[in-house]
């Protein structure tokens, strides 16, 4: 039986197909769109999808929308009346959209199925809809390894939820406790996104990026006048400072009166009270969510959590929890955010509405992230014929040495293998990657390849089997959702004189024996490869260790900043000549740079994408 899962007019809109309970594919649409974030119906992705299946709409049992529109619709409408007249400018904005598209999702959704196929013509009975947090809830627990398990999902807001607790067994997911709107981890966290000079649903990561280099000076600030937070992790927020309940802003005057300015112009020159606003608020949740687990660990006496929505992607409090709390296990949603939603969905269908068994659990279901579309050898030397691009084909045996040596080179590899990956971090499917011993690797991956802010730290993808040689940590992270210090024997203490810089001048100071993936506070984001989930990958990382004595690569998105990570061979090949990466690799495929024609395109191609 198919189950269909969306996700759409958000942001990150995606689709997932389940046959019974098991993924057969999932896509967000932006890779398709070339759209980041695209929040538009997921057509392309459902298309995808289907092909993957070789079925058509009509062989589809169920499908399933990640929330409930009407619901959403009352708390905009409530929110807008309770705060009346002041929102009146975002209320008259809002409403024609709601009015002619969201409010009738029944109807916009029908018409995009019978646009993907004709035959789909309306079919009530088969159009389900969930809600947000249980959506969440169930991407984070049915996928999950676990029998049982706490399931913790944070977010901006859903319908009116923003926090949600959940007790998931067997085939069982009971909602027991909420946060609602307008208090919220995670709109508190975009205000000071917004508020430090990034997007909203976008730049929250460089947000926790620019934390390590700042002081937390506004902890208590935040504490005693923004957020009211108590022991048990439960809390509100104070609107007096906040504009995102009806206005165009998330803060407001008042808040540009608490912390002494308005907010930092984008773009504009980063400062250290950015640093330290970042700093400030990452501390603030971190200390909510250890709070919010802890107290649940003592009331439910459970050792296993999941967790899902924006806020799961903090992989800072991530990392602290498993640290700091008696929880054993963790097991984070890869695509935590609302693209993760059509999981949660269509999982919600199976397991609840159909009441369908979950089978015992040995692995999780997401089989690594790995749901996108693959391109056989076949089909990239067409492409390769067909515009005349030079290339070299290796057979596996002889490719992974190869490449290797090209790493210990300093060669920035652009890597695309496999099937793509779900969710917002690349992970060896559609990489770019380098040697983590490189001094300069850090620099140049951003400044040159990426052409993005210089601060943004790099992951390293380790073997498995070996990250607790390099790492304090003793867990799987497949997901790169986790954070953890290197170990004291790989570290390099700082000298007196380096210890007294401030902020971005502490970047190009070495910090271990694998400096491009060790952030300024001796951390990193770590991502263990598995061979039975990415053979290739792991192949490619143990010849590099064979040949270096090093288990760890470099890995960032393969994107340039304000695009979609690349989704096909033109995609790949179009990213690699617009950058200064070395080198390229099409599954069995290597192509260099230097080897390449000229690259001309009519117009300014970093005009095409909105900066993130």
């Amino acid at each position: 039986m198919y189950i269909l899962g969306i996700s759409a007019h958000y942001h990150d809109s995606a689709a997932c197909l389940l046959n019974g309970n098991q993924i057969v594919a999932a896509a967000q649409e932006e890779r398709f769109t070339r759209k980041k974030h695209d929040p538009r119906f997921p057509v392309s992705a459902i298309r995808y999808c289907l092909k993957e299946a070789g079925i058509t709409l009509k062989d589809v049992e169920h499908v399933t929308f990640y929330e409930k529109p009407f619901v959403k619709f009352e708390r905009l409408l409530e929110t807008y009346i309770s705060f009346a007249p002041f929102g009146i400018t975002s209320f008259w904005k809002a409403m024609p959209v709601w009015l002619k598209e969201k409010l009738f999702q029944k109807t916009l959704i029908n018409r995009h199925l019978n646009e993907i196929d004709p035959d789909w013509k309306e079919q009530a009975h088969k159009l389900l809809f969930a809600e947000h947090h249980q959506s969440h809830a169930a991407s984070a627990f049915f996928p999950s390894p676990f029998e049982e398990a706490l399931v913790l999902t944070a977010d901006g807001v859903g319908e009116w939820t923003t926090t949600s607790v959940a007790v998931g067994k067997g085939s069982s997911l009971e909602m027991v406790k909420e946060i609602r709107f307008p208090h919220s981890l995670g709109l508190l966290y975009s205000a000071f996104t917004y508020y430090t000079g990034f997007k909203v649903n976008s730049g929250e990561y460089k947000v926790m990026g620019l934390a390590p280099y700042g002081e937390p000076k506004y902890v208590d600030l935040i504490l005693e006048h923004l957020i009211d937070l108590k022991e048990d992790g439960s809390f509100r927020l104070n609107m007096d400072y906040f504009d995102y309940c009806a206005g165009l802003r998330m803060t407001n005057t008042a808040f540009d009166k608490l912390f002494g300015s308005g907010p930092r112009q984008p773009e504009s020159e980063l400062t250290q009270k950015e640093m330290d606003l970042a700093r400030s608020v990452q501390e603030v949740i971190e200390e909510a969510m250890l709070r919010l687990t802890r107290s649940l660990c003592k009331e439910f006496n459970m050792k296993n959590l999941c967790m899902a929505g924006g806020v799961a992607l903090n992989c800072v409090a991530n990392g602290r929890i498993l640290r700091e709390t008696p929880i054993e296990q963790v097991w984070i949603q890869p695509a935590a955010g609302d693209a993760g939603g059509a999981v949660g969905a269509a999982f919600a269908t199976w397991h609840q509405h159909l009441e369908k068994e979950r089978p015992p659990q040995q692995f999780d279901r997401m089989q690594g992230g790995y749901l996108g579309p693959k391109f056989a050898n076949e089909t990239i030397k067409t492409f390769l014929d067909e515009q005349k691009i030079p290339a070299h084909y290796f057979d596996t045996d002889a490719l992974f040495p190869k490449l290797a040596e090209e790493l210990a080179a300093e060669k920035v590899i652009g890597w695309m293998q496999g099937r793509m990956e779900f969710g917002p971090r690349a992970l060896g499917g559609r990489s770019i990657i380098g040697d983590p011993r490189s001094t300069k690797m850090q620099s140049v991956m951003n400044l040159k390849i990426k052409y993005r802010e210089s601060f943004r730290p790099f992951a390293p993808s380790i073997l498995a089997e070996k990250v607790s040689d390099y790492f304090e940590i003793d867990s799987a992270s497949p997901y790169m959702l986790l954070v953890a210090p290197v170990t004291e024997e790989h570290r390099i203490p700082m000298t007196e004189e380096q210890q007294k810089l401030w902020g971005i001048e502490k970047l190009n100071v070495p910090r271990s024996s694998i400096p491009a993936v060790t952030h300024v506070d001796y951390s990193a984001r770590i991502q263990t490869v598995h061979a039975e989930t990415n053979p290739r990958y792991h192949q490619l990382i143990s010849a590099f260790y064979e040949l270096t004595g090093c288990p760890v690569i470099v890995n960032t998105s393969f994107n340039v900043r304000g695009e979609p990570i690349v989704c096909t061979p033109e995609d790949a090949y179009r990213c690699f000549m617009r950058t200064e990466m070395d080198v390229l690799v099409l599954e069995n495929y290597v192509l260099y740079k230097t080897e390449q024609p000229e690259w001309k395109e009519s117009t300014d191609w970093k005009n095409e994408f909105e900066l993130d």
